[in-house]
């Protein structure tokens, strides 16, 4: 594997033993080249592409949106915002890119895949997954907005609280909410209320700054909405 960071980085790189030219989509913003650009190279040179948009679904387009902008193969987590099985994923492109994908899986059970197989069970999950996930993302998202709100109208009247609902753009681009706090009226850190809520009953992970925590809810059964807002308003009404 040869890590490149700009264009003539990438050029020099290439060689006639250059297989493949593997994009890595959540660092888009942060890399020198962008889509368009690693694209050209690889079609003038004639190398085929890989991009890895493992977190990148929602928005349901990206299922399509890669291989429609030109890159031979797409592959994506099933678990994550899919909520198919962790250990699955998918590989979309060219037919004969995806052949040759398999010749490391089983049956050939002495290859470097083996390590990574997916039994029938978990593929047929993922089908599913994604079956619904296409069929009702729209549904769902409007429902994981819904379980924010019902968090954030628990502790938005807590003295010095506010909150902030936002989606990263790139990986992981569900509902977030950030709730944070004087700590002049609140004596309290992000990771201090972390670790009360992830050591009581139940136990709830979520993520820490100075005076802020942050969590997503596209995890969550229903109804764990309210048991994660009772419990955060607890901690935050202590102080």
């Amino acid at each position: 594997m040869v890590w490149v960071e700009t264009r003539q980085e990438l050029e020099r790189a290439i060689n006639d033993k250059t297989a493949m030219m593997a994009f890595m989509n959540c660092n888009t913003n942060s890399g020198q080249i962008k889509h368009k650009e690693w694209l050209e190279v690889a079609k003038r040179r004639n190398i085929p592409t890989l991009i890895d948009i493992a977190a990148d679904v929602p928005p349901i387009e990206n299922f399509w949106k890669f291989n429609d902008m030109g890159f031979d193969l797409v592959c994506l987590s099933g678990g994550k915002a899919i909520r198919g099985p962790q250990s699955s994923g998918v590989l979309m492109g060219k037919k004969e890119l995806i052949a040759a994908a398999r010749l490391s899986a089983s049956p050939r059970g002495s290859t470097i895949g083996r390590g990574h197989k997916v039994n029938k069970e978990e593929i047929l999950g993922l089908y599913v997954a994604i079956e619904k996930f296409i069929r009702t993302g729209e549904e769902e998202w409007n429902f994981w907005m819904k379980q924010i709100a019902h968090i954030e109208n628990a502790v938005k009247n807590i003295k010095s609280v506010k909150t902030r609902v936002f989606v990263p753009e790139l990986a992981n681009s569900t509902p977030n909410l950030e709730i944070s706090w004087d700590p002049a009226v609140l004596p309290l850190t992000g990771k201090q209320v972390q670790e009360r809520l992830s050591l009581g009953e139940p136990g709830i992970e979520l993520n820490a700054g100075k005076n802020n925590i942050s969590l997503v809810t596209f995890i969550m059964v229903p109804g764990e909405e309210k048991i994660v807002a009772t419990r955060i308003r607890e901690e935050l009404s202590k102080a």
